[in-house]
């Protein structure tokens, strides 16, 4: 159901498919999309991009596991690796400057020229639309027919934003929720997930809720980010800091996919729904990763790694031993490099550990 590899599919897919329900793209018409990820969602836009007739650009930190720059290449999408950037860095909206400038790329056929870029309006305030029509078919007067049509089979440039994008929980809210209540019978203790952009935890979790309120909603978050103390204590920042001297920078932490200092507006959603939070170490991460393909055969990567350990945390912390069922989701995926120490006694224990209820 995810030939991208992760969840992330759905919402690429629903991304692009509403972008074009509302006439911001075409496909086949030279258009490309921009996005700014650490993976997952950047190859899930460029398997759909490829499949529907766009081009791709994606913008990702330099530090992420190679083997997903290599998949993105391989699906004919164009990669710039930047550093890792705080949130008030500007180049935190290198995806949106791209696709803000794409109008102006040099015209080929003018060498000495370039096109004259327009945003075309949209109704979030997030998504960045681009096109490189004439002044006279995008200077919002009253077009003709075929002037529409020439309008429309314009190239454009087009920012998902998945951070701010309400088609991200709606991907999951109408469609990978419901998936999972149908797949279960409606038979569930509790549902975990991370959150980097927020969307998958507020749309599966604020489905499941409306189906069956007693549902936990557990959030899974890496060391450095700051939705656990935000979700445990109402305030968003690292035990390792103050309030008041918050430091930019997100905690190293190998963990790809998951963890934000900053509130998203899909993240916003599911504060209301999300029961309870457990932090996840590097440590308890790399060895659940390991532990993984040594007594099960799956091959995954460091935010699956996480929703795992948070899945035995919460069955601890429960009590959960006669047969509850929680659900989590696994993505196909890739541990970043780093030098930890791989101890996979770190599950075993976690696994021995008397349960608190």
């Amino acid at each position: 159901m995810n030939p991208g590899g992760s969840v992330k599919d759905r919402v690429a897919l629903r991304m692009i498919e509403d972008a074009e329900e509302r006439g911001l793209l075409h496909p086949h018409t030279g258009s490309r999309i921009f996005e700014g990820t650490v993976g997952s969602t950047g190859i899930s836009i460029a398997t759909i991009a490829r499949a529907k007739g766009y081009e791709a650009t994606i913008i990702m930190p330099d530090d992420v596991a190679e083997e997903k720059v290599k998949a993105l290449l391989a699906l004919g999408a164009q990669v710039e690796r930047v550093r890792p950037a705080s949130i008030v860095d500007k180049k935190q909206n290198l995806a949106r400057e791209r696709a803000k400038n794409f109008g102006s790329e040099p015209d080929p056929a003018h060498p000495h020229g370039k096109h004259r870029g327009h945003l075309i309006p949209t109704a979030s305030s997030s998504v960045v639309v681009t096109t490189t029509a004439d002044d006279a078919l995008a200077d919002n007067r009253l077009m003709s027919p075929k002037e529409e049509r020439e309008f429309a089979l314009k190239p454009r440039g087009f920012f998902a934003d998945q951070f701010e994008n309400r088609s991200n929980y709606y991907a999951h809210y109408d469609g990978t929720g419901p998936e999972i209540w149908r797949q279960t019978s409606g038979w569930l203790d509790a549902f975990v997930s991370g959150a980097g952009t927020g969307g998958t935890i507020a749309g599966i979790g604020q489905y499941l809720k409306s189906k069956k309120q007693d549902i936990v909603v557990a959030l899974a978050d890496p060391e450095g980010s700051g939705l656990y103390n935000k979700v445990k204590y109402g305030v968003m920042f690292d035990k390792k800091e103050a309030e008041g001297t918050k430091r930019r920078h997100q905690v190293d932490t190998v963990v790809e996919g998951i963890g934000i200092n900053r509130l998203t507006h899909n993240f916003e959603l599911a504060l209301p729904i999300i029961d309870d939070a457990f932090r996840v170490t590097d440590a308890e991460a790399v060895a659940m990763s390991r532990y993984l393909v040594q007594h099960d055969g799956l091959f995954l990567g460091s935010s699956s790694a996480c929703n795992l350990v948070t899945c035995i945390k919460l069955a601890k912390k429960m009590g959960w031993r006669d047969g509850e069922r929680i659900v989590t989701i696994l993505n196909d995926e890739y541990l970043a490099k780093a030098n930890i120490p791989v101890d996979v006694g770190i599950i075993d224990r976690l696994l021995a550990e008397p349960s608190r209820a």
